[in-house]
């Protein structure tokens, strides 16, 4: 990459639709009654910025692009600055959405309730693509859904912009935009299967189902097509062919970001040039990680990723 005088880091993660995550945790919920809310909270979200968190709490260095909104971005200035994440993202006038959570801990299951998002103009996101013809990084993360106006091949731009660097992508969306950038190339996307068989139109009732759709999308121009599974845990296709990983039963404190690490957990496995079975184990212990943190809080994240990477199943397929 040429050189700009900036230090590189290792991870660029870019968030055009950010949230401030307002979770709720209400035990057994029950729609259309009165329910008691036990625990309330606000986090700086949006999947880039969860992706971000979870790969400077490894300590890579990571630089955070994307859009705010100017009336409240202090809840994501101090995000970033406790995790050491370098804040490069373009402010808007108005607000960051808020989106809310309401998690049932009785039956492991997170509702979510998202808004728009704030619209960018044309000039802003011609600007966010000018900050990716300068990028200065080993991996770039494009994560989330297109905000508000924004057109559906604005990923497919922003991967040749970010390609031209010599950077790698990794593309975590889903519906148009998804469909949109796959002929772009990006590195590595990871689906979930229902993501999955929406993106073709089709029931995957089975893993063989599952992992022949990702085979298609890794025929249609996706390098590597990680797909979450939830429970069932995950697979990966690529070039070097097809792995699956199962991950151990543990108490789910809440579904929130869980997918986002295991986008993080993939890349730094990347960075730390891993097999594709102990890419997809070191994912999965990423995911498995944020899963249970609300129950042990204050552990060591590199210690509690390790811990889970040794109870994971990965094999070949």
């Amino acid at each position: 990459m040429p050189g700009s005088g900036k230090t590189p880091v290792d991870v660029v993660a870019v968030t055009l639709n950010p949230a401030i995550d307002r979770t709720i945790f209400v035990r057994g919920l029950a729609p259309g009654a009165v329910n008691r809310a036990e625990l309330a909270g606000d986090r700086a979200g949006g999947k880039g910025v969860n992706v971000a968190a979870a790969l400077a709490e490894q300590w890579h260095a990571v630089e955070a692009l994307g859009f705010l909104g100017r009336d409240n971005d202090a809840i994501f200035v101090a995000r970033f600055a406790a995790l050491g994440v370098r804040d490069r993202c373009l402010r808007l006038p108005g607000e960051t959405r808020v989106g809310l959570k309401i998690v049932d801990p009785a039956r492991g299951e997170t509702t979510d309730l998202n808004f728009p998002g704030l619209a960018p103009a044309p000039a802003d996101l011609e600007a966010l693509l000018a900050q990716l013809d300068a990028v200065e990084a080993r991996w770039v993360v494009l994560a989330g859904s297109l905000p508000p106006g924004a057109p559906v091949d604005f990923y497919a731009r922003a991967i040749e912009r970010v390609r031209a660097r010599g950077a790698r992508v990794a593309l975590d969306t889903s519906g148009a935009p998804l469909a949109a950038a796959l002929a772009a190339g990006p590195d590595l996307i990871k689906p979930n299967e229902h993501e999955l068989a929406a993106l073709l139109g089709r029931e995957l009732p089975d893993e063989a189902a599952v992992l022949a759709a990702a085979r298609e999308l890794s025929g249609r121009g996706a390098g590597s097509v990680a797909v979450s599974r939830g429970a069932k845990g995950a697979l990966l296709v690529s070039r070097a062919g097809a792995v699956e990983a199962r991950p151990p039963a543990v108490a789910v404190g809440s579904t929130v970001g869980a997918g986002d690490a295991m986008v993080a957990g993939l890349v730094a496995a990347e960075l730390r040039g891993l097999p594709p079975a102990e890419a997809l184990r070191l994912a999965t212990a990423f995911s498995l990680h944020s899963l249970t943190r609300d129950a042990r809080p204050g552990e060591d994240a590199r210690a509690a990723v390790a811990e889970f990477a040794a109870r994971v199943d990965a094999r070949g397929l």
